[in-house]
């Protein structure tokens, strides 16, 4: 016969004294209508327990694992309302570092505490691809590589348009200048890299993309005034593949969290947005841990260049002579004999090497074109190499 509800406490000790009497396993489980894995189950629990075994034990877990703290769950939905695109990962590691005499819960049950708050959004799962770059340094330590770039210009609340400028350390992801501009002119950016080289030395190399202003299409090996500057402080400069931002991975990931943490939404005007940037900057680089850095900041590992910034005289002790590019691009050869250059290099000293007809031309170190003596017509290396 099967357990009786109102009988079953009675019914499961008359079955355990009829067995320790010796009556047979398998003829009582028959006659009471239970399986020998359950008639065992009861004969185990009388041995350990008694007849307080032959009860009921609760289903309720014996721990709670996701149970936390009502101070601890406050805790965690202050600090996503103050980081609100920040994971559980993320959230974890910054209390651990805020009050590291609390125990805080495990990221999956930060997570579980956080959608429980409705303080989850879910977000299409990206695919993520992996991209060849060989012709792409390495970089292993603060400051070999600096990427730069500019976060695709918006239109704030005053309905003029901001340009942030970003620069950041491609090894530690230390994010070194986030600056809006009102425009890509090669002037404003010149002053944010002055103060960004002021203020942390020289990288290496400077990455960026193939567009204005750090490079030219239509310019010798695609300088501009600003790339040619870059080389003239010793640096130099490296350009992902055109329509491939996936080559400067690391600092496109930055743009996206840029735009959730500082631009959306935009600021009222331009000082306001710069407000917004600034403090982007501090959480950034101080208060968020990053995955790939073993959750610690990019600030707690960036160290400044031991490179000064210093403007250098530009000198050609193994050519013929030198001459200044003027600043409408030209190169005079006398007083009444003059060559168009290129308007990237004005202001500075090119080297001039004599040939049988014609002049070598080189910029710093790289031999950039020659000058015919008799038309008195550049043509620049990349040409001649066609």
């Amino acid at each position: 016969m099967p357990w009786l509800e109102v009988n079953k406490l009675e019914l499961r000790k008359t079955f355990v004294l009829r067995l320790l009497q010796g009556e047979h396993m398998t003829d009582l489980c028959r006659e009471y209508g239970i399986s020998r894995p359950t008639g065992y189950k009861f004969l185990t629990r009388f041995k350990e327990y008694g007849f307080r075994g032959l009860e009921d034990f609760s289903r309720r877990p014996h721990t709670s694992p996701n149970k936390v703290d009502p101070f601890i769950e406050q805790l965690l939905i202050d600090m996503k309302g103050s980081y609100p695109t920040w994971g559980p990962k993320k959230i974890k590691v910054r209390l651990e570092t805020l009050y590291p005499f609390l125990s805080i819960p495990a990221a999956s049950t930060i997570g579980t505490v956080l959608s429980r708050n409705g303080l989850v959004i879910s977000k299409t799962r990206r695919i993520k691809r992996t991209y060849l770059s060989s012709q792409l340094s390495p970089s292993s330590h603060p400051n070999d590589i600096w990427c730069i770039d500019y976060k695709g210009q918006f239109k704030m609340k005053d309905n003029t348009y901001c340009y942030p400028l970003t620069i950041s350390d491609h090894n530690t992801r230390f994010l070194i200048a986030c600056e809006a501009l009102h425009s890509t002119s090669q002037n404003e950016a010149v002053e944010v890299f002055k103060t960004s080289f002021n203020n942390f030395g020289l990288p290496d190399i400077i990455r960026s993309d193939n567009g204005s202003p750090f490079a030219s299409s239509s310019k010798i090996y695609g300088l501009t005034r600003l790339s040619a500057w870059f080389l003239s402080l010793g640096i130099k400069i490296e350009r992902i593949d055109p329509g491939h931002p996936e080559q400067n991975g690391r600092h496109e990931r930055m743009h996206r969290t840029l735009k959730y943490d500082a631009i959306n939404p935009p600021a009222d005007n331009i000082l306001q947005q710069q407000e917004k940037f600034d403090s982007y900057l501090e959480i950034y680089n101080f208060e968020r841990p990053h995955e790939a850095l073993n959750q610690q900041t990019p600030g707690s590992i960036y160290k400044k260049s031991s490179k000064k910034y210093e403007e250098r005289n530009i000198e050609y002790p193994n050519h013929d002579f030198s001459k200044k590019i003027d600043d409408k691009g030209f190169l005079w050869i006398d007083s009444r004999k003059s060559v168009r250059i290129s308007k990237s290099l004005n202001g500075y000293h090119v080297g001039l090497k004599e040939q049988e007809k014609q002049w070598l031309v080189t910029f710093l170190k790289y031999d950039i074109g020659v000058i015919s003596k008799d038309s008195l017509k550049f043509e620049s290396m990349e040409s001649l190499d066609q």
